[in-house]
């Protein structure tokens, strides 16, 4: 009996011990995010330089989540920007005279390209101020030399290198397996070109989507060597002839192709600076981060007062019916957005800013009657980011404007279903089998548990046929096509950005900025300031839904799996598909 309450007492104490500690643990995240988000004013001095280091994902939209950045390995919130907010400062620091430059501290740049170009095209246009763009790695990505490459001096680490061999794509496809594990894949598609279903029936990609995937991608890889070309002073064909070869092996190979002004070690490359500043070398160099910089307020900065609004609406992710949150577009978060920024009187024009590989065909239609009800009554001009395809496009096509970069992928006009037939797997491999009994012939359709009757095919192949009829319909609407004219570019085909600008699908190139001022001329505006919707959950909310079992698994996924995490979010998004999808084939990914 002794020996029974020792332990007892001993577990009780553990118990309260590790309460204590979750906790406490729980009161310094509370204390840490508190002061993160606090919004007090930043003051910089003279002379300072804009430090900039993109080292995690970059979204859109800044979260407004206390800790959506948090590292728990070092108990201190990092501070993760959003395109809109980069942007914004980026364009602050080119009209404000203390700051004199910006310093690119480049490794590796999780970010998608159309993101990066966007951000890309923020910093030559911060150069029209005359201020020096420097920036510096030991090690450039391709991604990450894309962007140093608009610098006035790209400096590279004496041992140092860089990542630069073109683009490729790689699709697993899943035919084999299957076969091995007796399961009948059932599909049902538009389009010779929804090449979306193909990994489930080939081992290899078809020559449709051999055709539609060279394109783009050929499309999307010329767009940036045009960019290095024109900021490097390197003729485009001779940085295809060095990505064809490798030629860049060594930090003396950057140096021999141009690629790079001067190698130089870290302390250096300080003195460089210090020198541009022109700074003693005992005098210490004033940096300033994004995550300062956004509070700091200048005299073009501060909010002037305008009743007038430019609503900007944020749709990310797959689309899916429901509530969905800041990375998912769900059909009722958005088109509720859209319908109260169409409500307020002061919103004079809406951009929706769509990045999304598409989905739920369902719910794209309902966040696209939202669209059409909203241009009845003012503007509304879409900003694709990375992806608008498929139901992406959809939600878009109903736009006033459409604005995309050239590296977009968008398009894919096309619906599918896919049902598995597992009956063989249960009977054959696992020796399950199912019996029913049924009031109706068709009392439990597509169960999964077996194959579809002709009927059944037949009433599905409707199905998708009228949702392609009225996918091409609502294009041919939005962009004054005929459906016929809408077909022969439809038929699942993706496009690049450039590519769908030649073949109607977009009005111009450009970025979110692009598409504000476009917005602004339609209703035409003289003064406002912008508003974001959907709003974002207060303080306490997202804490606790920060700290739920679901938002923490998640993090510590996206942190271990880093640009794999899409991959992941893709396959499950898949694999919890319900009803006729409009989605793009693959998942695009830059290195």
């Amino acid at each position: 009996m002794k020996q029974f309450f020792k332990i007892m007492f001993a577990s009780m104490l553990g118990t309260i011990i590790t309460m204590a500690l979750v906790f406490f643990l729980l009161i310094g995240i509370i204390v840490s995010a508190v002061s993160f988000s606090s919004k007090e004013e930043v003051k910089i001095s003279e002379n300072t330089v804009l430090h900039i280091k993109l080292e995690g994902m970059v979204n859109d939209r800044s979260f407004d989540n206390p800790i959506q950045g948090f590292d728990f390995n070092k108990m201190e919130n990092k501070y993760e920007p959003g395109l809109n907010e980069i942007l914004a400062t980026l364009k602050k620091a080119k009209t404000d005279d203390n700051v004199k430059g910006i310093y690119l501290d480049l490794s590796d740049i999780p970010v998608g390209i159309t993101i990066l170009d966007e951000i890309r095209n923020a910093m030559i246009d911060f150069k029209k101020s005359g201020k020096f763009i420097y920036s510096y790695s030991e090690m450039y990505s391709q991604k990450a030399y894309y962007l140093a490459s608009v610098s006035d001096k790209v400096f590279l680490n004496k041992e140092g290198g860089i990542d630069f061999h073109g683009l490729g794509v790689e699709i697993m496809f899943y035919k084999g397996l299957l076969q091995k594990l007796d399961v009948d894949m059932q599909i049902i598609r538009h389009g010779k070109f929804k090449s979306a279903v193909e990994p489930f029936l080939l081992d290899k990609m078809s020559d449709a989507n051999r055709q539609q995937t060279r394109m783009f991608v050929n499309s999307i890889w010329n767009h940036i060597v045009k960019g290095i070309a024109e900021s490097r002073k390197i003729d485009a064909s001779q940085l295809q002839t060095i990505a064809d070869g490798m030629l860049i092996q060594t930090a003396d190979d950057a140096i021999k192709y141009k690629f790079i002004d001067q190698l130089v070690y870290k302390d250096e490359m300080i003195d460089i600076l210090k020198s541009k500043l022109g700074l003693k070398a005992k005098d210490d160099i004033k940096y300033v981060t994004l995550s300062k910089y956004k509070d700091v307020n200048t005299a073009d900065s501060k909010i002037k007062f305008s009743k007038n609004k430019v609503a900007v609406v944020y749709a990310v992710g797959a689309i899916e019916g429901g509530e969905g949150d800041d990375l998912t577009i769900g059909s009722e978060r958005i088109s509720e957005a859209i319908r109260q920024a169409r409500s307020d009187s002061n919103v004079k024009a809406i951009v929706l800013r769509v990045n999304s590989p598409g989905g739920d065909a369902l719910a794209s239609e309902i966040i696209w009657r939202e669209i059409v009800l909203a241009k009845k009554v003012k503007p509304v001009v879409v900003s694709m980011g990375d992806y608008a395809a498929s139901g992406g496009y959809y939600i878009s096509c109903a736009a006033n404007k459409i604005i995309a970069s050239p590296t977009t992928i968008t398009g894919s006009i096309g619906v599918f279903g896919m049902i598995p037939n597992l009956q063989k797997l249960f009977n054959n491999k696992l020796g399950i089998t199912i019996d029913t009994v049924m009031t109706n012939q068709n009392a439990i359709p597509l169960s999964g548990n077996r194959p579809m009757s002709s009927y059944q095919e037949k009433v599905i192949q409707n199905q998708i046929e009228r949702i392609y009829a009225t996918f091409i319909g609502h294009v041919a609407e939005g962009r004054k096509m005929t459906t016929a004219q809408v077909d022969s570019i439809g038929q699942g085909r993706v496009w690049s950005g450039f590519d769908a600008k030649r073949v109607g699908l977009v009005d111009d190139f450009g970025g979110l900025d692009k598409a504000v001022d476009e917005a602004v001329k339609l209703a035409k505006l003289t003064e406002y300031k912008i508003v974001e919707y959907p709003a974002q959950k207060d303080f306490f909310q997202q804490l606790i839904q920060s700290l739920s079992g679901n938002e923490t698994s998640a993090k510590i996924l996206q942190k271990e799996l880093g640009e794999n995490y899409t991959f992941y979010k893709t396959l499950k998004s898949i694999t919890s598909m319900k009803g006729v999808q409009a989605r793009i084939p693959y998942v695009i990914n830059l290195n």
